[in-house]
């Protein structure tokens, strides 16, 4: 994922605290989870059927973070925003 593109979407992505007491185990992060969202959807292969050995997580893990950042209106936001940097660059 390009960078220019991952500091528009991090902003959105709801940040969520680990508990202080039994934390269990670090989650994985964002830009990785997000790029295995992009490989599924890209390749159109089932969610379990995502190759662990991509770094992605697990699609379960994928599948999960992409529900909760569609609840939170993440995407309503980057398109939003990607709209909104569209109409401030004016016609071409």
């Amino acid at each position: 994922m390009p960078d220019d593109l991952w500091e528009r979407i991090e902003p959105l992505l709801p940040k969520k605290e680990r508990r202080f007491r039994y934390p269990g185990r670090r989650p994985v992060p964002d830009r990785q989870v997000l790029c295995g969202i992009l490989y599924v959807l890209h390749t159109g292969i089932q969610w379990e059927y995502l190759p662990k050995e991509l770094g992605f997580g697990s699609g379960m893990t994928c599948w999960r973070r992409l529900r909760d950042w569609n609840e939170a209106g993440v995407w309503q936001q980057l398109h939003e925003a990607l709209l909104a940097e569209l109409n401030a660059a004016g016609p071409s």
